[in-house]
C-alpha cells in the first residue's frame, strides 16, 4: 500500500497543474488545407492550463475512452466498464489507479461514491484540445447546408435559415449574429408618401436584403419631390456604404447653391433617417430543445438560460469576442464568463464574405449546448455552416 501511495503521489506532482475553471481560455480551431485541426494546449505557453503532455499514452487513451463513453451514454463510467471496452490489456485495479490520478489532476470527478467518474470542465478542455479526432462533414450534410442556404435568398432569410439549420443538425441552440448594415453597399431606394409628415423608404442592399423604414418629416413632400430625391440617390450613390452616403450628402449640401441646394436639403432630410444604421442583433433557434437535455433538468437553471436568451445582449457580446478568431472557437463552462452558461459549451465560427478565409468578417454563428455534447459532430457542422453562409451572402 505504501508503494501505491508513493507512486500515485509522484504522478500527482507531475499531473496536477490545474487552474480554476474561471481562469481558463477558450481555444481556437483553425483550418489547415481544408481540414480542421486542434492545437495542443501546450502550444499556448502564455496561457494557464493543464499540459496534456503530462499524461502518458495509457492515461490519454483512458481519458479519451471515458469522456467519449460519457458523452454517448450520459452515465458515470467505472473502471470495470473501461476494462471491458477501452481496449487496454490492464486490470481494473490498474485502471482505478489511473482514474484516481486523473481525478487528482482535476480532469475527472466522482458524482457519487463507487458510481464511476465523469469529466470536469477542464477534462473536456483537454479532450477537445488534444484528444478529439475530427473528420470533415459528410457530403450529405454539406449538401443539405448548400440546399437550404442558397445564394440570392436575401441576407435576413439566410440568417434565419442558418440558425434553424444549426439547431436542427446539432439538436441544440443555433445562434447567428446579424451583420451590421453599414457593411453592405446600398443598391436602390424608393420613397412612398404615407401622409402629411410620414414617408415610407424602401431600401434594397447589394446582398438583396430589402428594408422598409418609416420616416417622420418636418414638412409634407409631394410625389414629385420624392421621385427626384430617389433618382438623385440612386444615380449618385448606388454601390456605396450608408455612412459614406450621409457624409458626402452633408458636404455637398454645404457647397451647393440655388436650385441644387433645395434638392440636396430635401435629400439630406430624408436620407438621415432612411440610411440610419440599426442596432446589433442576434438570431437564436431551438431554445426549447434544451428542455429535453438530461444534464439540464433543473428548472431554475433552465429559467436563467431562457432569460439570457431573451435578453440577447450578453450572448451577442460573447459572439463578438470571437469575430477575429481564424476558425472555430470553443468556450466550455465558465470560460464564457456568463453565469447562465455554466455547464454549457459554445462553439462558434466567423462567417466571411465569399466564405473564404481572407474575406471580410460579416458576423459569427455557433451552437450552444451542454458540455456533454458530441464535439466531433458539432464542430464540423459549425465550420461548414459558416463557410456556406458567407459564400451565399456574398453571391447574393
Amino acid at each position: 500500500m505504501r508503494r501505491t501511495v508513493a507512486k500515485r503521489g509522484r504522478r500527482h506532482d507531475r499531473m496536477n497543474r490545474s487552474v480554476p475553471a474561471g481562469e481558463l481560455r477558450a481555444r481556437t480551431l483553425a483550418p489547415a488545407g481544408g481540414e480542421a485541426y486542434i492545437e495542443d494546449m501546450s502550444r499556448h505557453s502564455d496561457e494557464p492550463g493543464f499540459d496534456p503532455h503530462a499524461l502518458d499514452a495509457r492515461s490519454r487513451h483512458l481519458l479519451r475512452s471515458l469522456i467519449g463513453r460519457y458523452i454517448r451514454e450520459g452515465e458515470p463510467v467505472g473502471s470495470q466498464t473501461l476494462a471491458r471496452h477501452a481496449g487496454l490489456d490492464v486490470s481494473p485495479a490498474t485502471i482505478r489507479n489511473i482514474l484516481a490520478d486523473l481525478e487528482d489532476a482535476g480532469l475527472l470527478t466522482s458524482p457519487h461514491t463507487s458510481a464511476g467518474r465523469v469529466p470536469t470542465a477542464q477534462g473536456y478542455r483537454v479532450f477537445v484540445d488534444s484528444l478529439l479526432q475530427l473528420r470533415p462533414l459528410p457530403e450529405t450534410e454539406l449538401a443539405r447546408l448548400r440546399h437550404e442556404l442558397p445564394a440570392g435568398s436575401g441576407t435576413q432569410s439566410l440568417l434565419g435559415n442558418a440558425s434553424e439549420l444549426l439547431s436542427a443538425m446539432s439538436h441544440f441552440v443555433g445562434v447567428v449574429s446579424v451583420p451590421r448594415r453599414e457593411q453592405f453597399a446600398f443598391r436602390h431606394i424608393d420613397f412612398v408618401p404615407l401622409d402629411a409628415q410620414r414617408v415610407l423608404a424602401i431600401l434594397v442592399f447589394a446582398d438583396n436584403d430589402v428594408q422598409n423604414r418609416i420616416i417622420q418629416t418636418r414638412r409634407q413632400f409631394d410625389a414629385g419631390e420624392l421621385e427626384r430625391v430617389s433618382n438623385y440617390l440612386n444615380h449618385h450613390f448606388a454601390g456605396r456604404p450608408l455612412a459614406d452616403i450621409r457624409t458626402t450628402l452633408v458636404r455637398e449640401l454645404k457647397a451647393a447653391r440655388s436650385e441644387m441646394e433645395v434638392l440636396l436639403a430635401s435629400t439630406v432630410e430624408l436620407a438621415e433617417q432612411a440610411f440610419v444604421v440599426g442596432g446589433d442583433d442576434v438570431l437564436l433557434a431551438g431554445q426549447t430543445r434544451l428542455m429535453g437535455v438530461q444534464d439540464l433538468s433543473d428548472l431554475d437553471r433552465l429559467r436563467e438560460l431562457f432569460e439570457a436568451f431573451a435578453r440577447k445582449r450578453e450572448i451577442l457580446q460573447l459572439l463578438e469576442r470571437t469575430l477575429r478568431a481564424p476558425g472555430v472557437r470553443i468556450f466550455i463552462g465558465e470560460e464564457t464568463g456568463l453565469a447562465p452558461l455554466e455547464g454549457m459549451s459554445l462553439i462558434t465560427a466567423p462567417y466571411r464574405a465569399g466564405g473564404a478565409a481572407g474575406g471580410q468578417v460579416l458576423g459569427v454563428l455557433g451552437v450552444i449546448g451542454p458540455t456533454r455534447m458530441a464535439y466531433e459532430r458539432v464542430i464540423p457542422v459549425v465550420q461548414a455552416a459558416a463557410d456556406v453562409l458567407g459564400a451565399a451572402i456574398d453571391a447574393g
